[in-house]
């Protein structure tokens, strides 16, 4: 008599999910790429496993572009979340090293594995983490995947410090004053000239004012912005308004200056420089001496009406304010910075008293109205002002002119290309913005000569110069003396103070003494 076998009880179901990653974005726009290859292989490995109950759930696991150092993937928390939600059974992997490439990283994922019941399985390495011998070549593998890991980094640190010791732009994020060309392969700085001229006002603004909040606060007036890019993916990033420390950010950075930066290291750049050298150094020392949180006249508690003005001729050094209390009375000095460094003999300078110093000043602001030669002297600073502003303006538009011929032979260059309709939509965008600032550069050039100071505006600043100053407080006769004086010469040995004025500042008090008399 023949015995009936027992009717087979169908395997359990295994609920099989495929991850996939791929360190960069190269290649991902390919008809078949990386990913779909780690999928394909799985997809296989899932189908040899049909007998015993394993099947491939319906959603997709993809990171491309994504690295497996750390566990900040979109993918890889869209699988975690549909694990801790009981959809996983199982979750297959071509390459361990696919999963994660940091052993502590893939020993937490293992822990929620684990507490979840979910196996682990790489197709292209055959191992059970059921069993001690497995756990401990997945270890083995997982710490040759991180020391990988760790020598990549390596050889990436060492190329971008090759890469910039040689003066050539590593990438970053894109810096107002530069748009990023990638026509020739690797990535470049090339001069926006719009923003270029707006980078160059802002170190002017910086140099005149001494404030960066002040500065920051007239950027705001004006509706400046840093700058605004599209990544790749097409996100808008940037463009947020001027703070202190952006704008400290954009004024030590030595890219504008021509130099590329390394560590401590600054190396001569391949790109164009945007601000000439005097000033970017200018620029630095005086942000070290006003540091980050002020300017002189924020902390300019004692009245001291020269300081960040006085300067000593025969070391070059910015001449301090200091004071000295006997009894009730305080005498005020400006003394050389350079002595007060390194002592009384290295500066042949002695210590000014401040009163006497600030009173030759006064009397010099009072006598520009009277003095001819003093008038003529401040004309022909004036001039040379005016002339610099001129050549500022018609070097904008040569660059406006060169980055219109560079757009428009680079739309050329992919006219009828399907694939570049996304760059030629920003070319064309960037061409209507030059030609909207060229035909601004234009008007400028036009309107200057109203700018030009006159012996008459002169005359109408200061025809009232004891009066006004009379009417004003400490704080606003020390920013008075700031608006119209540029900078004070101690000589010691001739005995002589020179002063030089901010002729501009001069035709704009002439205005407001016009407009106030009206």
């Amino acid at each position: 008599m023949r015995r009936r076998k027992p009717p087979t009880q169908p395997p359990p179901i295994v609920r099989c999910a495929i991850y996939t990653r791929k360190s960069t974005d190269e290649g991902l726009d390919q008809e078949f790429n990386s990913l779909d290859a780690q999928r394909e292989a799985a997809e296989a490995y899932i189908r040899s496993q049909a007998g015993v109950g394993w099947t491939l759930v319906p959603d997709r696991y993809d990171d491309g572009g994504f690295t497996g150092g750390n566990l900040d993937r979109p993918a890889l928390r869209h699988l975690l979340a549909d694990i801790e939600a009981g959809k996983v059974d199982c979750v297959v992997v071509y390459k361990v090293d696919r999963l994660s490439r940091s052993l502590l990283d893939f020993a937490r994922l293992m822990e929620t594995f684990e507490r979840k019941g979910v196996s682990f399985v790489s197709v292209t390495q055959q191992f059970n983490t059921a069993t001690s011998m497995g756990r401990l070549i997945l270890n083995v593998l997982l710490s040759f995947a991180q020391f990988e890991r760790e020598i990549i980094g390596e050889r990436i640190r060492d190329k971008i410090a090759a890469t910039r010791r040689k003066g050539k732009w590593t990438g970053g994020t894109p810096i107002l004053g530069y748009d990023v060309d990638r026509s020739n392969g690797r990535p470049r700085l090339v001069v926006n000239a719009q923003e270029a001229a707006r980078v160059r006002e802002i170190f002017q603004l910086y140099l005149s004012l001494g404030s960066l909040l002040e500065v920051a606060s007239e950027l705001g007036r004006r509706g400046w912005q840093n700058k605004a890019w599209k990544t790749r993916r097409g996100q808008l990033k940037g463009g947020r308004p001027f703070d202190k420390g952006s704008l400290y950010a954009l004024l030590t950075n030595p890219l504008y200056a021509g130099k590329i930066r390394y560590k401590a290291e600054l190396h001569q750049g391949q790109h164009e420089p945007i601000v000439d050298t005097e000033v970017f150094q200018q620029v630095q020392a005086t942000l070290r001496h006003n540091g980050r949180s002020g300017g002189v006249a924020v902390r300019n508690k004692h009245g001291a009406l020269l300081r960040g003005l006085l300067y000593c001729k025969a070391c070059g050094r910015a001449m301090t304010h200091t004071f000295t209390c006997k009894g009730q009375r305080r005498y005020r000095y400006y003394t050389c910075t350079r002595a007060i460094q390194n002592g009384r003999k290295a500066c042949p300078s002695p210590s000014l008293p401040a009163g006497e110093i600030e009173r030759v000043v006064i009397d010099e602001m009072r006598a520009i109205g009277r003095d001819r030669t003093l008038r003529a002297e401040v004309l022909r600073q004036a001039q040379e002002q005016f002339e610099a502003e001129r050549a500022e303006l018609l070097s904008e538009e040569r660059g406006l002119r060169r980055e219109l011929g560079w757009r428009h032979a680079e739309l050329r260059r992919l006219a009828g290309s399907v694939s570049s309709a996304d760059q030629m939509a920003e070319l064309h965008d960037r061409i209507a913005q030059c030609e909207t600032r060229l035909r601004e550069v234009q008007r400028q050039l036009q309107e200057h000569e109203q700018d030009r100071l006159t012996a008459a505006d002169i005359d109408a600043a200061l025809a009232d110069f004891d009066g006004v100053w009379n009417a004003l407080s400490p704080r606003e006769q020390a920013q008075l003396v700031a608006l119209l004086v540029a900078r004070v010469e101690f000589d010691a040995a001739q005995s002589t103070v020179a002063v030089s004025f901010h002729p501009m500042a001069i035709k704009a008090l002439a205005r407001k003494q016009l407009g106030g008399a009206a």
